[in-house]
């Protein structure tokens, strides 16, 4: 196995990491995928596609997220959804996982966190498994191979798999740790081979350093129009809202998936792949994210395959509901070659009502838009969960709670103050249920939801005849074109009209109950909001 380029003056041992096995620098996708199948670390999978199990760490272990609680950062940091880490235990989980590393071989890949070359972070990551490398590869920026020779961190990234933490000698929750020192500039990672931390963790340093420069950091994916990179629209929404798949819009240019920021330039996205969910993909509804799974070198997670065609079981979720796929933005035909739009003209803020109260659009004002930011809404369904026997809301601010390091108000005033600058337009989406709540309504048709959205981005939304919401206060619009005007009044849509007003008061009060944290931290014009 061979080494890519790397600074002279730059190699691990120049960072105090000694003593290590062979040290393998900014290999490119062909050398990891042969180093990680001679490792045993997973499977080639049709048309070079690297087929790994994550083991029992499907997803992200956020109880497990700490941050160093240091003179630096201590005003600063929302430690209510932050673990501190105290730096003397820090240091010690240092020191131990570096005499873990000793005599093993590791691989290092030195990437860019951010399109925009202004804002920028320089990141390297250290990493146990080869495929680690491979993906992150995939999901952070490449720098050209040239300026590899004057790389230099900002930050670097540590990712044991193999080193299991001690809580009492390092001040963690468990033999799983993510430990973040923005003093000495290092995140470890150790116990999970869950390669979404990787990126998660560069994410949550991006939301902590930014704001002080006025970037707005933002959990959304991010097109704009064909030629038009000024005509940017944004879509936040947690997971299952269909933040992936409506920004996938063929009829416009993919700007990213998953991270962003809006600086005062406009919008850039923070990596250079995807990672998308599998579950129930498919060619005919997304023909392009369907592709990637058979492309050389996309990492297919916890997926089941027949084991001699390496055929993928995209309805197979007994290894998990969150299996994925993780592959580079040039594998998307429609993708931006430069990762940067516009300032966002419309935003779209994304949720799936279980409940089948909210309309399919609505359209807010600034004040509304930030209060719909900080509650950061969306449902879970029953089966979702053992125990989840009716719709059970989820409030998450921000649309991204885990990876916030700062208090929500401080995101929610820098999107407020940039949607009152440049002077976008704010939309609800809900692509949960209608015709009353999940287990007896029906789905949002996604085609509706489409035509929606496309009337909203072209403009011609905006001509329509609201009226106002008596539950929310925001504006709905009374007809659309090729929308059936029923389902612009989602109380029209229920057989029984007493019982949606039941369920739209519980609503009202879910969100009441929920917001009443913020409201000793916003202006009267966002409280008002809140009352409706």
């Amino acid at each position: 196995m061979t080494s890519g380029p790397v600074n002279p003056n730059f190699k691990l041992e120049d960072q105090g990491i000694k003593g290590l096995g062979r040290v393998f620098y900014n290999q490119m996708e062909p050398a990891l995928v042969e180093a990680a199948l001679k490792r045993g670390e997973g499977t080639l999978g049709q048309g070079g596609a690297f087929l790994v199990s994550t083991g029992k760490f499907t997803g992200r272990s956020p109880k497990d997220k700490h941050v160093v609680k240091s003179d630096s950062v201590v005003d600063t940091v929302w430690w209510e959804n932050n673990a501190a880490m105290e730096p003397a235990k820090f240091d010690v989980l240092y020191d131990d996982m570096l005499k873990h590393m000793k005599g093993k071989d590791y691989f290092v890949q030195d990437l860019i966190g951010g399109a925009d070359p202004a804002h920028s972070i320089n990141v390297r990551m250290i990493t146990e498994l080869a495929w680690h490398g491979l993906f992150i590869r995939h999901m952070l920026r490449r720098p050209d191979r040239d300026d590899l020779a004057d790389f230099t961190a900002d930050f670097t990234v540590i990712n044991c798999p193999g080193f299991k933490a001690d809580p009492a000698k390092h001040g963690c929750a468990s033999d799983t740790v993510i430990a973040l020192n923005f003093d000495r500039k290092i995140i470890l990672i150790g116990g999970t081979e869950y390669a979404g931390e990787n990126k998660k963790s560069v994410f949550t340093l991006l939301n902590y350093l930014l704001p002080e420069k006025g970037i707005m950091p933002m959990h959304c994916s991010a097109n704009h129009a064909v030629g038009n990179p000024i005509d940017t629209a944004i879509f936040f929404g947690l997971s299952g809202t269909g933040k992936t798949t409506l920004s996938a819009d063929p009829n416009r240019v993919l700007i990213g998936d998953d991270e962003h920021g809006w600086s005062n330039r406009g919008t850039f996205n923070f990596e250079g792949g995807c990672y998308a969910k599998t579950i129930n993909l498919s060619r005919e509804a997304e023909p392009e994210i369907f592709a990637t799974t058979s492309k050389f070198a996309t990492v297919i997670e916890n997926m089941v395959y027949d084991p001699e065609t390496k055929e993928l079981d995209f309805e197979d979720d007994s290894l998990t509901a969150n299996m994925r796929c993780a592959y580079p933005l040039e594998y998307i035909s429609n993708a931006s070659a430069s990762a940067m739009g516009g300032h966002p003209k419309n935003i779209i803020m994304l949720t799936c009502d279980a409940f089948g109260v909210l309309p399919p659009i609505a359209r807010l004002t600034p004040a509304q838009a930030m209060y719909h930011f900080l509650s950061g809404f969306t449902s879970k369904v029953a089966g979702t969960e053992r125990g989840v026997t009716e719709p059970e809301p989820t409030f998450s601010t921000c649309f991204g709670a885990p990876f916030m390091p700062r208090r929500p108000e401080a995101y929610g005033n820098l999107l407020r103050e940039k949607i009152a600058q440049h002077g976008a337009t704010c939309w609800l989406v809900n692509t949960g249920w209608t015709g009353g709540a999940y287990g007896t309504g029906s789905r949002m048709p996604i085609r509706a939801t489409r035509g929606l959205l496309t009337a909203a981005l072209d403009g011609s939304l905006a001509e329509a005849t609201f009226r106002k919401d008596p539950n929310f206060g925001f504006d709905v619009p009374v007809a659309v074109p090729g929308v059936a005007e029923v389902l612009l009044d989602p109380r029209r849509t229920w057989d029984d009209q007493a019982a949606y007003d039941t369920q739209a008061a519980r609503l009202v009060q879910m969100f009441a109950d929920n917001f009443a944290q913020y409201l000793p931290f916003i202006d009267d014009d966002v409280k008002a909001a809140a009352i409706g």
